[in-house]
């Protein structure tokens, strides 16, 4: 049968900041496919320059419901396009849509990022089909999957990237605030503090990466064993909608105080900033004050963004919220204690241990059981590429299309034997 989209009509909300929304709506169009998209500042009318398709929504949040409802029934809307699906726009039209039976697609940074993006189907972190599922019923349906889990692939740009593109939508978010007069982010800061916080990461780049190598430096040239928590952005949706904690002070305080009570007296606390960490919150301040008052000042180290990797290599175990990051952990085996909602969080894989025993013996994951997870995922919901770069959008496009005109979700198609082609890259030296 002959994939095609004809007689299906995509409506796309907010997207990744860059092009990636607009190139893949050009690309189901020429797949015969009917597209809009609904804008709702002057950051989405830039990133989307196809005026004949763009819809802008200049009304009050209150009326939001209605007015999308109205687009789902005038313009016959089969499909809803989004990324992430927590924020209250995209939250209401994805309650909205599954009511009226329109098939939601649902794209989020990678589960295994950063070489690959994720794409699902009505949901995506704490609402994908994954928290439901048990490593069995992976391991049952891998048993129609013939190939051998793939490498790595080529790297399809650099933070940098993401960092400009974020920069750019949020500069003409600010200067079109007159035309959207009622746009309110879902963040708590205001689109001026948003802009401003990009332009400044982008100038201490350069000064951050020198207090992160001497950090780095004298955390591999110390000598002592050390456990590694992996922080998140505060106002990231995964951290908000789907964790116990509504601060990350409420997380380092929790972390601290578990290692002060548990960890051996020689053992070290390293805590990896998320690379895009802005300093909007006072996680470093905080985690100074933290380590003075349970008096392990000198066992703590804060290190700000950077590769994982190197830090990985030499860990004892790691503690995260929910970061996406702990699945590299898990693909080396070593110990996870995890408080939030996540994919991964299957009982073959996280520990269960209370925080202080944790620190003091922590139980390592099956990972046997994780290299089969790992390989679901791959065969799903991962698609290598990414929305950042002009190569990782290529390599993402040549992929994603064929999955979203597809009958049936990712998951689904494993099982039945119908999985789209995947590309197989491996690393690039």
């Amino acid at each position: 049968m002959t994939i095609t989209g004809k007689n299906r009509r995509f409506l796309f909300l907010q997207g990744p900041h860059g092009p990636f929304f607009h190139r893949l709506g050009l690309m189901l169009q020429t797949a015969e496919a009917e597209v809009w998209r609904i804008g709702f500042n002057r950051g989405d009318r830039a990133m989307w320059p196809s005026e004949e398709t763009y819809l802008p929504y200049k009304g009050k949040p209150e009326d939001w419901p209605a007015y999308v409802n109205a687009v789902f029934n005038e313009k016959a809307i089969t499909d809803l396009v989004l990324y992430g699906d927590t924020r209250p726009i995209h939250a209401q039209a994805v309650a909205d849509a599954r009511a009226a039976g329109i098939t939601i697609h649902v794209f989020e940074e990678g589960y295994l990022r950063p070489h690959w993006v994720t794409y699902e189907r009505n949901g995506s972190n704490g609402h994908s089909r994954l928290m439901n599922m048990s490593v069995s019923q992976m391991q049952a349906a891998l048993d129609k999957a013939e190939i051998d889990q793939p490498e790595a692939p080529a790297r399809w740009g650099d933070m940098r990237q993401h960092i400009f593109w974020g920069a750019l939508y949020h500069f003409f978010v600010m200067i079109g605030f007159w035309d959207y007069r009622n746009f309110r982010p879902h963040r708590k800061l205001t689109v001026r503090q948003e802009f401003l916080l990009y332009i400044k990461r982008l100038m201490l780049l350069p000064f951050h990466r020198w207090e992160r190598m001497i950090a780095e430096f004298r955390i591999r040239h110390g000598g002592f064993p050390y456990h590694l928590v992996l922080l998140q952005l505060e106002h990231d949706a995964s951290f908000q909608m789907h964790s116990p904690f509504s601060t990350m002070g409420e997380f380092l305080a929790v972390v601290m105080e578990g290692f002060a009570k548990g960890a051996p007296p020689h053992h070290h606390l390293v805590f990896k900033a998320h690379p895009l960490e802005d300093g909007r919150a006072p996680i470093s301040r905080d985690i100074r004050r933290l380590a003075r008052e349970h008096g392990v000042e000198g066992r703590v180290h804060f290190v700000r963004g950077g590769k994982l990797a190197q830090l990985l290599n030499h860990a004892r175990s790691a503690v995260t919220v929910n970061s996406t990051a702990a699945q590299q952990v898990l693909w080396r085996g070593m110990a996870l204690k995890c408080f939030g909602a996540a994919v991964y969080a299957k009982p073959e894989f996280v520990s269960v241990q209370p925080l202080t025993e944790f620190f003091a013996r922590p139980n390592r994951p099956d990972s046997r059981a994780y290299r089969d997870y790992r390989h679901y995922l791959l065969e799903t919901s991962q698609i290598t590429g990414g929305f950042y770069s002009s190569r990782g959008r290529r390599e993402l496009l040549r992929q994603v299309v064929d999955m979203m005109l597809a009958a049936e979700d990712p998951y689904d198609a494993l099982v039945s034997g119908n999985a789209a082609p995947r590309q197989q890259l491996r690393l690039v030296n």
